[in-house]
């Protein structure tokens, strides 16, 4: 959950005395609000990651990708991943700049075609790259992008949670609602149930093993995607976290796709 929506002085005051926001949907706001300002400052980081993706029947095939972040001011962050293995997708590389209010831009090159592929708004919801994430779900949950309902307070593995609804502001989404478990302590999200536009619940996702980095970022080293409806689950394994590397702008224009090593 990222910038731009200011936290009405009422709800903040509200939630940091522990209390109930004048309505369910201002307290949502400020639970969003809040866990977003505790993950704004980043600047940007890197990390190495393991996708396992696993069909109905227990088989896997794994990947291993890289990921760089560039947390942008008065908009979304810019995020480029990057394929190293197995060979059929080495090289792949997809791009995403995340906007607070309008549709995000987003590109993926394929080496095969040594073309760059742009990603219409249209096709959000989609598989990427065969996972059980959808391009939306790679982009960065910037505030605007919701609107907010608090639901209740709920214990999740022993830690107490709000339980937030969000809706889509973007027609294009692939989802009616997500249920969102943000643990009271350090505003994390530990778990986000997904509903299709039948408002029957696709998947879940579940975060674990977070570590915190620079004294005040939080990040998991495992996402856990399970989609209910087909029995396949893809599983994230994040390691080498590091922050504040000094990239830049450049390091994200779309020349980066075909570039990237």
């Amino acid at each position: 959950m990222r910038r731009t929506l200011l936290l009405p002085l009422l709800a903040l005051s509200l939630i940091s005395a522990g209390l109930s926001a004048e309505t369910t949907q201002e307290k949502g706001l400020a639970i969003a609000s809040e866990a977003d300002r505790r993950d704004t400052g980043f600047q940007d980081f890197t990390a190495d990651m393991t996708m396992i993706l696993r069909n109905r029947q227990g088989d896997q095939s794994v990947r291993a990708l890289r990921s760089r972040t560039l947390e942008v001011k008065n908009d979304g962050d810019k995020n480029l991943v990057i394929f190293d293995e197995p060979a059929d997708v080495k090289g792949t590389a997809f791009l995403s700049y995340t906007h607070a209010t309008q549709p995000d831009d987003q590109w993926l090159y394929l080496p095969a075609l040594k073309r760059v592929k742009r990603i219409a708004s249209s096709n959000k919801s989609g598989p990427f790259m065969g996972s059980e994430f959808a391009y939306e779900d790679i982009s960065s949950q910037e505030l605007a992008k919701y609107t907010y309902n608090y639901l209740r307070d709920e214990t999740l593995d022993g830690q107490d949670c709000y339980v937030v609804e969000r809706r889509p502001a973007d027609e294009y989404s692939g989802y009616t609602k997500q249920l969102v478990w943000v643990d009271k302590q350090h505003y994390r999200p530990l778990k986000i149930e997904f509903y299709d536009r039948k408002d029957s619940l696709l998947k879940t996702l579940t975060n674990h093993g977070y570590q915190q980095y620079l004294q005040q970022y939080w990040r998991p080293d495992e996402m856990r995607m399970i989609n209910h409806q087909t029995g396949k689950t893809t599983v994230l394994k994040w390691k080498n976290y590091r922050f504040r590397t000094g990239l830049g702008e450049r390091d994200f224009d779309q020349n980066s796709l075909q570039r990237a090593k």
